[in-house]
């Protein structure tokens, strides 16, 4: 092969090596192609498998609040049972620490262990009455005898003689019984004056104040109707019903004016127990709604809060308001100066914006709000709820140390308040240490259960931990939940009110009613003397200062404030009440 063909062979091939090459670059730019449209797809891919995650997790999240939510609601429907807890949850801490804390509180009095270690057993359920009949009941003796045949020997047939009797009783009811006053007015003249022929200067008896002026119903009778409706929870229909069985019908509207006419009446005197009542030191105080009717088959979302006073000022006030704003509250707690014991509605925030009114807290709502987490998260639920029972049972054990000693709950509130220093403190500054821990734990979802409770005891800690400042304070708010259920279970009966004045009326009925039970006056008997009472004070300075606005200052009507009657008429304690008191305080914290 010479050099031409050479040469030509070589070209040949570099031609050809240059569509190899050019080959090569198109086949590499196509790999390179489909590699970055591969890893866009995979990147595509991964992004909604991201998202696909994220949105699953956003699905189960609200799934497990909606299963909370329907849970709640389902609780409301079914009613409430009582949060236990559960005895595996006391493990959680040493049994060192335990037997500490129950050692630390053996040198003050009281015959209960601040911690059973080992569930002491329920006692067997009596079985038969409790004592006798009260010996001051009325009682009709029925002799069962028998016949002359009856008594024949059977032996001999000589007639049986009596040697004794054996009695048994049985409780019987008298039904109301309506009776009529007729009031006699005697008149007076001068029989000498008339025989010469004057008028004789006739004169008549005065009659007492009623309170209703030239009404048909005396105070009793007044007393019953407030107390059946307010008290007793019953329509004024049922009332209806109950009066026409007595031989004479009530009518509901009669009733309703009557009710009214008696509220206008207490006016001036639950002021008064308003003007002691913000003396307090403490204040309880709740709400609870009502259906208040305005206009033509419309209906708007009242409210009832009952206030109520420390020992010192025994005294529950309601307060009605149109709706659940603050300036509800604001309006009433006026002028007040110490702690306010109430849940966590915002609309407090403004009254305790200032140095005045420091706010207390309920372990009762968190623990509530830890109870329904368990479902949620049952550690962390479980855990915070152990040492809420270690608080629990502190003060289990100080109300037995240092029990109330009178209907108002004076007790030695000094030492309860040096006790708690050194006992409840330190388990306070134990759970606050967990929950900073915990808090910081990222694995809690952020709308979780568990995480809204975290966020809650954390948000109202300083209120929590308040209680333990004076022994005066209460670890919970129970006081006013037990004060406004009287209004909800009212609520039930009757529905609504008819408008914003029937609502403050009720408000002051209200008040009577709570006020006697708060002090363990038996309240008919009450009310039946503070209605024969007030008429006489119908021109008084208290219904003045109300005329005008003011406080009632004036002292004329205090000798009809419970506990102050109650002394002065101890017959009428109401035993009935400090028998629940005493049952309730056995298991209630």
């Amino acid at each position: 092969m010479d050099a031409t063909e050479l040469q030509k062979e070589n070209e040949r091939l570099r031609k050809l090596l240059g569509q190899q090459s050019e080959r090569f670059q198109f086949q590499s730019q196509q790999l390179r192609l489909q590699s970055q449209q591969h890893e866009q797809e995979r990147q595509q891919h991964a992004a909604e498998i991201e998202q696909f995650t994220k949105s699953l997790n956003e699905k189960q999240q609200q799934i497990d609040q909606l299963q909370h939510r329907i849970k709640l609601l389902l609780q409301k429907v079914r009613g409430s049972r009582q949060e236990r807890i559960d005895p595996d949850q006391l493990m959680l801490f040493s049994l060192e620490e335990l037997e500490a804390l129950a050692a630390e509180l053996e040198k003050y009095p009281g015959n209960e262990p601040l911690i059973e270690v080992e569930p002491s057993g329920k006692g067997k359920r009596r079985r038969g009455r409790r004592g006798k009949l009260p010996a001051d009941l009325p009682r009709e003796v029925i002799r069962h005898e028998l016949n002359e045949e009856e008594r024949a020997c059977p032996c001999c047939g000589e007639s049986r003689i009596e040697i004794g009797v054996e009695s048994s009783e049985q409780l019987e009811v008298i039904p109301m019984q309506f009776k009529v006053i007729q009031n006699d007015r005697v008149k007076y003249a001068c029989r000498r004056c008339q025989n010469h022929g004057t008028s004789g200067h006739v004169t008549i008896a005065g009659k007492p104040p009623q309170p209703i002026d030239k009404g048909l119903p005396a105070a009793g009778l007044c007393a019953y109707t407030v107390l059946s409706k307010f008290g007793d929870h019953q329509p004024l229909y049922r009332f209806e019903d109950i009066s026409s069985r007595c031989g004479y019908t009530i009518r509901r509207s009669t009733q309703c004016d009557w009710q009214a006419s008696m509220a206008d009446l207490a006016m001036a005197f639950v002021a008064r127990m308003k003007h002691l009542l913000l003396q307090s030191q403490v204040i309880h105080t709740d709400d609870t709604s009502i259906k208040l009717l305005e206009g033509r088959g419309v209906a708007q979302t009242a409210k009832f809060w009952p206030y109520v006073g420390d020992a010192d000022h025994p005294y529950v006030v309601f307060d009605f308001t149109r709706t659940r704003e603050r300036d509800g509250p604001v309006a009433f707690l006026k002028g007040f100066e110490g702690y306010l014991q109430a849940d966590a509605y915002s609309g407090y925030d403004r009254i305790y914006a200032g140095d005045q009114v420091k706010e207390v807290a309920c372990w009762v709502h968190a623990r509530r709000y830890w109870h329904q987490a368990l479902d949620n998260d049952a550690r962390r639920a479980n855990q915070a709820l152990s040492y809420v029972a270690q608080l629990s049972q502190i003060e289990k054990q100080l109300r037995k140390s240092f029990p109330a000693t009178d209907l108002q709950g004076h007790r030695d509130f000094a030492a309860v308040a040096a006790a708690r220093q050194e006992h409840s403190v330190p388990v306070l500054n134990r759970f606050k240490s967990w929950l900073d821990t915990e808090t910081q734990d990222k694995r809690i979802l952020p709308k979780s259960p568990i995480r809204a409770v975290f966020t809650y005891t954390l948000n109202q800690w300083d209120a929590l931990c308040r209680y333990t400042e004076e022994g005066y304070l209460s670890y919970n708010n129970n006081l006013a939940e037990r004060t406004v259920k009287i209004a909800a279970i009212g609520r039930k009966n009757y529905l609504f009110v008819a408008s914003p004045q029937g609502g403050c009326r009720a408000a002051i009925h209200y008040s009577l009613v709570s006020s006697a039970k708060a002090n363990g006056v038996e309240p008919f008997a009450w009310l039946k003397d503070v209605f024969t009472r007030l008429p006489y004070h119908r021109h008084g300075e208290a219904l003045a200062q109300v005329a005008e606005g003011e406080p009632v200052t004036s002292e004329e009507l205090d000798y009809l404030l419970p506990d102050i009657w109650l002394a002065a008429n101890p017959d009428h304690r109401w035993t009935i009440d400090e028998i629940r008191r005493t049952e309730r305080e056995a298991k209630d914290v």
